[in-house]
């Protein structure tokens, strides 16, 4: 029994010394000592540097994957440091650098730099005056001024930072990224180099060869395909024209922009501004194209006009801008509004074309036909003509009792005087329903005749004369003797419950509701896409990446 016992004691006290060794040979490990490769020449004299072998010539360490060369080293053994003049140490195939001057401490893998230092990565090479670099995170930092050549791009800021893991870049302070594409200016920049995206945070300024100027609070830009995505308080500028909106997309490849909710388009030359809550900007075309709530604004005289539709587009040069409207097409005016299907306006022949069911609303009258013209003065921007061709049909709301004053013809022709209707000429095959009251506003009959052409004359919203030429026949009923039914005639429609009277009726409501919807979206996705891209927990801390701050052997310089 007695054998057994001291048999299991033996075996368990040898079991717990091979645990022992185990452990302190993984612990041993772990430490890795700065191991000496070579030297032409070794000094163990400590009267240069007390606690110090001084090592000169071409001298080697090695440590943990890394080699550290210099033409003369200060060795403290028992700290695992070193100071190393002319130096150079490289990580594997990932970092090179070169400097003056340098210090690495082997416990805690903290490597500092000074003195015309040149950190060289596969795709990128930094120089500076100073860098400190933390090998447990492979992150280099540095706070004064600094260069990176990455291709064709050169980035230069106060600080900044290099992780090695994501060859990432993290610029501080009057950032400045050069390419000969493009220029970015701002104080907070994160690059990346194999990729050679950036990403921008605060208060930023990209500008193009090409004159474009982009301001942007937190965006992306791709310098490799000169694509880029901006997501506050964006503003894309050029050629007397800028773009707002939530979201701003450009391609500078295909000469594309688009913007996404609560878009603002403005163009001072022509003094015109589009809203949506979508557009696409097509350069080389020189073309807008609007959606979503799409809304068009330009200057007639002193007076705003607007124009919807489900879809806008605004095409050609300074000066002879087309702009075209399709499906349920509105306009607003102070003093007229209309709807049709399509529009169509060109500004340099001052011609709005009205298609497919068109309707105009002008001082009380409503005119309809198959097609209606309206014709501006280019020199004075005022409202010159109207032309209405087939099935050309005029209603004006009698003001004073119940019916409807109306003509119709195959033809209509109309004159502006300032901004008003004035005159109306209808051609060929025209009847007439005419309400005629005395001097004390009384109906005194209805009048009710055909002929070959009617000319009317409108003041103050109201046909003041009417005359009918060639062959005109017709009576004067009194209202006893004009029945009901036959008061309208043939192919009467009376609109005026579609009238756009203010400018929000010219948006139909299921564009009105659009706005709280964007406006929800909008909330998420700014919320989301206006963190900065996540890094790792060590960048946060400069003390970190800072052997001045953390290692207790920086009095020995």
């Amino acid at each position: 029994m007695k054998k057994f016992f001291l048999s299991r004691m033996r075996k368990t006290l040898l079991l717990v010394f091979i645990m022992l060794v185990g452990c302190l040979t993984a612990f041993s490990q772990q430490k890795k000592q700065l191991r000496l490769i070579t030297t032409d020449f070794t000094d163990h004299n400590e009267n240069e540097i007390p606690g110090a072998i001084v090592l000169i010539g071409n001298v080697q360490f090695e440590h943990d994957g890394a080699n550290i060369y210099g033409k003369k080293i200060y060795f403290f053994q028992k700290e695992q440091y070193v100071k190393v003049f002319d130096a150079r140490i490289i990580q594997g195939d990932t970092v090179t650098m070169t400097s003056t001057y340098a210090e690495y401490n082997g416990i805690q893998k903290l490597a500092f730099a000074t003195g015309n230092v040149k950190l060289q990565s596969p795709n990128s090479i930094l120089t500076t005056d100073t860098i400190y670099y933390n090998r447990n995170i492979q992150e280099a930092y540095y706070n004064s001024n600094g260069t990176i050549v990455s291709g064709e791009n050169v980035l230069k800021s106060k600080s900044g930072r290099y992780n090695a893991l994501d060859k990432k870049f993290i610029f501080r302070n009057n950032v400045v990224l050069t390419n000969p594409k493009a220029k970015i200016e701002t104080n907070h920049l994160d690059y990346y180099e194999s990729s050679g995206h950036a990403y921008v945070f605060g208060a930023s300024n990209i500008y193009n060869k090409d004159g474009q100027h982009i301001y942007t609070e937190n965006g992306f830009y791709d310098t490799k395909n000169d694509v880029g995505r901006l997501t506050k308080n964006s503003i894309i500028s050029y050629q007397n024209r800028t773009i707002k909106g939530d979201i701003l997309y450009t391609d500078k490849s295909r000469n594309y922009a688009s913007a996404t909710n609560n878009v603002v388009i403005t163009d001072t030359v022509n003094k015109m501004v589009a809203t949506g809550h979508f557009a696409e900007l097509f350069k080389a075309k020189d073309s807008i194209v609007i959606t979503k709530k799409a809304l068009l604004k330009t200057m007639v005289e002193k007076d705003s006009m607007f124009l919807h539709a489900k879809k806008l587009v605004v095409t050609g040069p300074e000066g002879k801008r087309i702009a075209k409207g399709y499906n349920d097409a509105r306009i607003f005016k102070s003093d007229m509004s209309a709807k049709c299907d399509s529009i169509f306006s060109d500004q340099y022949a001052g011609i709005t074309k009205l298609i497919r069911k068109p309707v105009i609303w002008s001082q009380g009258s409503q005119i309809t036909g198959d097609i209606i013209y309206l014709v501006a003065d280019t020199l004075t921007q005022k409202m010159d003509s109207i032309k209405v061709l087939n099935n050309a049909f005029i209603i004006q709301k009698d003001t004073i009792g119940t019916g409807y004053n109306q003509m119709k013809g195959v033809n209509l022709f109309g004159k502006f005087k300032n901004n008003k209707l004035s005159q109306v000429d209808l051609i060929k095959n025209t009847e007439s329903i005419y309400y005629m009251y005395n001097d004390k506003s009384e109906l005194i009959g209805i009048d009710k005749s055909v002929c070959s052409k009617i000319s009317l004359f409108i003041e103050d919203n109201k046909i003041q004369e009417v005359f009918k030429y060639v062959n005109p026949d017709g009576y004067s009923y009194p209202e006893k003797d004009l029945p009901e039914n036959a008061r309208k005639l043939k192919n009467f429609k009376w609109r005026g419950d579609e009238e756009i009277k203010t400018l929000e009726d010219i948006f139909p409501k299921e564009e009105l509701e659009l706005d709280e919807k964007i406006k929800k979206e909008s909330i998420k996705a700014v919320s989301a896409d206006q963190k900065p891209m996540k890094v790792r927990e060590e960048t946060l801390n400069q003390n970190a990446a800072d052997p001045k701050k953390n290692s207790k052997t920086k009095n020995k310089k």
